[in-house]
């Protein structure tokens, strides 16, 4: 089976069009999103609208999170705060209808799929957990491998049973071994923060056991034009270069 993974696409429209062209030529059975498709972008309606028409698996990132209970603003910083609040404005009814009945993870395919953090969390960041702690979700997840987003940088974290490996998560295909268990950290496809402004997105091949992480390049030009028409804060715009 082939997986198409991708997270935090925030409201880019362009950007995922250009992922869900590169997906289309892949050969893939099935594709999950990872949350965060909302938030800093100037169309997240039209990305809701096509992750439904397309059928496509969502979880619940935090800016769904706070989209859905607005006690969670205070946890953003204020443009990230501000932006939220304009897409509200942006998005329809049934969007937000849908965005509301999201589940914080999806367990399939001896896969956990979780925005933030293992087993379920949209708001923790792998940074802010220590390797015991990773020891100590690894221990307790019943799946082998976990897809997460949120930081919008890749990553791959191994677990042997005895200690925590880290692991750059490069452009192109890595071979997984067999007798680890991974958290896989997937980038980002509409606000990547890794010094590299592709959108980014991965398919895993559980025949083979590889993860390919693909790079995709799209018109920020028109992304950022639309991002100053639509009064979301300039800094969306700026950090997409």
């Amino acid at each position: 089976m082939r997986l198409a993974i991708f997270s935090d696409a925030h409201g880019n429209y362009d950007a995922f069009q250009q992922v869900m062209k590169d997906i289309d030529t892949s050969r893939v059975d099935d594709i999950i999103s990872l949350g965060d498709n909302i938030g800093y972008g100037p169309e997240p309606d039209r990305m809701i609208e096509k992750i439904k028409a397309l059928n496509i698996p969502v979880v619940q990132g935090n800016h769904e999170l706070a989209l859905k209970d607005e006690e969670y603003l205070h946890w953003f910083n204020p443009a990230a705060r501000q932006s939220l609040i304009k897409t509200r404005g942006l998005l329809s009814k049934a969007s937000i209808r849908f965005i509301c009945q999201l589940e914080p993870f999806i367990s399939s395919h001896d896969c956990r799929f979780v925005h933030g953090f293992p087993p379920d969390s949209p708001l923790i960041y792998m940074y802010q957990v220590s390797d015991n702690g990773k020891q100590e979700v690894f221990e307790e997840m019943a799946e082998r491998l976990c897809f997460i987003g949120h930081t919008h940088t890749l990553e791959i974290i191994g677990y042997d049973g005895n200690g925590i490996e880290h692991e750059e998560l490069p452009e192109g295909v890595t071979h997984l071994d067999a007798e680890k268990k991974y958290i896989i950290n997937i980038g980002s496809v509409g606000q990547p923060r890794d010094s590299n402004n592709n959108a980014k997105y991965v398919i895993w091949d559980s025949s083979e056991d590889t993860i390919d992480v693909r790079f995709v390049p799209y018109d920020i030009a028109s992304v950022v034009k639309k991002i100053q028409a639509s009064g979301l804060p300039k800094e969306h715009a700026e950090r997409l270069w």
